[in-house]
């Protein structure tokens, strides 16, 4: 069962790297204003999700 438990952790560690390189970084550094806008709008949506989801 311990196994089960360190794949999870690495698991969701690795769904929050994807998370945070593919949409957060662009949302906040990216030099393009559409890029931006994209992104914050992903963002902005995962964020309403995990907030309906309480």
């Amino acid at each position: 069962m311990r196994w089960l438990t360190s794949h999870v952790i690495v698991l969701l560690a690795v769904m929050f790297a994807v998370l945070f390189t593919g949409v957060v970084l662009p949302a906040v550094w990216s030099s393009r204003p559409a890029r931006r806008r994209a992104a914050a709008a992903v963002l902005r949506e995962i964020l309403m999700t995990v907030r309906r989801r309480r």
